[in-house]
């Protein structure tokens, strides 16, 4: 049950200043503990962390790879509307044990087309519609059947193709079992799904099938596709963003500015609560429990806490607004329980720090800076030419360098002038390159693995149901001394 207040002896605490206290084990293996949890209450994640929504943390290939691991990517809003949009829309395609509306060219198209396209849409198989736009199947040309010679490229692609009397095919609405069955024996590659009049209604291939059976943990929706996250703001263009990204496929929307207990986020969440009344609606950033009760009434789905705890933020040292994130995290969740989930935003230094946000409110943790040195992330990696030591850019989207940057394309020249008149709270910062991000998230679901098992339970959800009603029962506070011993190495 939620308490009405927060226990003083959370004030000014934040991840740092506690140790948990080991309980008895309960399982033989730890690999065994479950760590799903809720972002919203319609969506589900088999790892509890979502990637932040920074032009530096996640674009399209960290969004893919963060589903694939078990969490979720949020694609950053510092982007014109449609290529955000494209991104999540390529997030959607890039996996899925059925492709709906699967990439089609016409009939009397030319093999050089077809070459041009396979490569572009990085695909090995191309549906040939009868016409197009007609979305009428008349055969399948895979990439064993293009010819690269030079003195093909004019030929047309029905010379070459396999007919639809030659392909075997299924109606829509079989189960992934069956469709991988049937790609066994028949040995062949790609299962198209069509009507009775041969009308195109998807795309099971092998490949996929195997993929997920490889990625137990992979976050995916009802239709097995990926699911993918996206930002937008609070004014100006964000109900149109909102609808392209919502049509794009994106499973949640993040409305993301920095101070979320305003009047300018609860006029956006009822706008948007008129116009997708069930879309699934993040909304942050607070760190009271006044602002997590306030997003929940005003219609969010999940709160996303923390002000100015990220090391690309300037907020505390600017303004001195902020409170110590274990202390907002408990705030909020006292305030709300767990009716609104809440997402710890901010403030991670170490993989104990997630453990310690979960199980004092948050049911998912948000991550920024742990992420942006990775090779999914955006940007290049740069090498010391005297020390070759190797890095990446890392920054708060509001540096004054991401800020330009997404303005750059803009076509009105007010947009940077008033962009600029309140000083920058964010700041631009160089990171140690980390190699891959699947690398870093395996290393972090082993630590909450472990740590769930000395708090003695099965599951991140038990030990949370354990400890949420009183932390404390279970942290020991530190003494400087004892905060040395323990973290100081």
């Amino acid at each position: 049950m939620k308490s009405k207040g927060i226990d003083r002896r959370w004030v000014g605490k934040t991840f740092d200043d506690f140790l948990f206290r080991p309980q008895r084990g309960a399982v033989q293996s730890r690999r065994q503990i479950s760590l799903s949890a809720h972002l919203t209450d319609r969506l589900s994640l088999e790892l509890p962390i979502l990637s932040a929504n920074m032009d530096s943390v996640t674009g399209m290939s960290m969004a893919e790879a963060m589903a694939l691991e078990g969490g979720i990517g949020i694609i950053h809003r510092g982007l014109p509307i449609d290529r955000q949009a494209e991104k999540v829309a390529r997030v959607k395609r890039a996996h899925g044990a059925v492709i709906e509306n699967p990439l089609c060219l016409p009939k009397g198209s030319t093999i050089r087309e077809a070459r041009a396209f396979a490569l572009r849409h990085k695909i090995t198989g191309i549906l040939i519609e009868e016409s197009e736009g007609s979305g009428i199947l008349a055969g399948l040309l895979s990439n064993r059947d293009i010819p690269w010679l030079g003195e093909y490229s004019e030929r047309l692609v029905e010379e070459f193709m396999t007919p639809f009397e030659h392909l075997h095919t299924h109606p829509p609405g079989i189960s992934y079992e069956d469709a991988e069955r049937i790609l066994f024996e028949k040995r062949i590659e790609r299962l198209p799904l069509v009507d009775e009049q041969r009308k195109i209604h998807g795309l099971i291939t092998r490949k996929d099938l195997l993929f997920f059976r490889d990625r137990p943990f992979a976050s995916k929706d009802t239709k097995g596709r990926l699911l993918v996250g996206a930002a937008i703001g609070a004014r100006g263009d964000f109900v149109e963003r909102s609808a392209e990204l919502i049509s794009a496929g994106a499973d949640c929307l993040v409305i993301d500015i920095a101070h979320g207990h305003s009047q300018v986020m609860g006029r956006a969440l009822d706008t948007m609560r008129r116009h997708f009344p069930d879309m699934a609606l993040i909304c942050g950033n607070v760190a009271t429990g006044a602002g997590a009760r306030f997003l929940k009434e005003h219609g969010a789905d999940a709160v996303k806490v923390g002000v100015g705890p990220g090391r690309g933020c300037r907020t505390r040292l600017e303004t001195a607004a902020g409170v110590p994130q274990l202390q907002a995290i408990r705030e909020a969740w006292c305030a709300v329980g767990e009716s609104a989930p809440i997402i710890a935003d901010g403030g991670v230094s170490d993989d104990k720090d997630i453990f310690l946000a979960l199980i004092c409110g948050a049911s998912t943790v948000m991550l920024g800076s742990a992420l942006s040195g990775t090779d999914e992330a955006p940007g290049q990696v740069i090498e010391d030419p005297a020390t070759h030591l190797k890095k990446k850019i890392y920054r708060g989207m509001t540096s004054p360098q991401a800020v330009f940057e997404s303005l750059y394309d803009t076509e009105n020249p007010d947009d940077l002038e008033q962009a600029f008149e309140t000083p920058a709270e964010g700041q631009e910062m160089q990171v140690p390159y980390k190699g891959s991000v699947a690398d870093v998230l395996s290393r972090i679901r082993g630590h909450l693995q472990s740590a769930v098992s000395y708090a003695g339970e099965r599951s991140l959800a038990k030990a949370r149901a354990k400890i949420l009603p009183d932390p404390m029962e279970y942290l020991i506070p530190l003494s400087e001394a004892a905060r040395r011993e323990s973290y100081e190495r």
